[in-house]
């Protein structure tokens, strides 16, 4: 069972044409939608703007299963996903984001793997129709039928931690056939989240991680969050005052790596 699980839904989305499904889909860079959203993306932030959208993703969680933690949860080690499903443009879509991801935090090793058994992190590629069936053989009909009730999702994230609040197994639902900029925008976010960061906001317009907010990139504002959370000087188990005192040099190492990566000026 998750300790934790978070959802997307989207709403008019249009079904995957036949041509897609005959011929490899684009890197999420050619996609219109995503490309749009690049050009005007915001970029410059206050240092209060990035603690603030690190500290209300990153404790609590949209949807508990084991009652409220106000601790940090992430991974101490390797990350490695493994993708389940016949979609093979999909898988390497995916793999495209993975490395993506990695090449934009600092201290995350994380990496696909070819077998499940290599995994601590599980994604499976479903179709639309089977998403539900997916998610009630996962979690049970009663927690599916309130999940539907709940947010009715397009797709769903949740993970396993320890009792250090380290995260142990990620588990990540994705559909393939709901076009591609959902499939980026789903991946994206549930794959960041089921890092760690798992709590929605309403409150922070420039994250992926609020649920009016669809992306379908890496943006530097979640960059930022994620270089915090995986920092050395940010560890599982913290508190909110515990990373309050370390938090100014983790967030002055981090400004100057996303700064960098992104060629951003000062």
């Amino acid at each position: 069972m998750m300790d934790v699980l978070r959802f997307r839904w989207l709403h008019g989305l249009a079904a995957i044409s036949l041509a897609a499904l005959l011929w490899p889909l684009p890197a999420s860079s050619e996609i219109p939608a995503i490309a749009a959203r690049q050009r005007v993306e915001k970029k410059s932030f206050s240092d209060a703007e990035i603690i603030e959208g690190f500290f209300k993703t990153s404790f609590g969680a949209e949807f508990q299963l084991a009652g409220r933690v106000d601790r940090i949860r992430r991974y101490d080690g390797p990350v490695r996903v493994f993708a389940g499903g016949n979609r093979a443009d999909r898988k390497a879509q995916l793999a495209r984001v993975v490395a993506d991801i990695g090449e934009h935090v600092q201290h995350l090793d994380i990496v696909m793997v070819d077998r499940p058994e290599d995994a601590n992190i599980t994604v499976q590629l479903v179709r639309d129709r089977e998403l539900y069936r997916t998610i009630a053989k996962d979690y049970g009909h009663d927690r599916a039928k309130e999940i539907k009730t709940s947010l009715d999702p397009q797709c769903l994230s949740g993970f396993r931690k320890n009792e250090n609040y380290e995260i142990t197994h990620s588990d990540v639902i994705l559909t393939v056939d709901n076009g591609d900029f959902v499939f980026f925008d789903c991946a994206y976010e549930e794959l960041l989240q089921a890092l760690g960061p798992i709590n929605d906001t309403s409150t922070v317009p420039w994250t992926m991680f609020n649920d009016e907010v669809s992306m379908g990139f890496f943006d530097v504002y979640d960059q930022y969050i994620l270089n915090l959370l995986y920092d050395p000087r940010i560890r599982p188990g913290m508190t909110v005052e515990e990373v309050k005192a370390v938090l100014p040099d983790a967030l002055a190492d981090v400004k100057a790596w996303v700064r960098k990566t992104n060629n951003l000026s000062e």
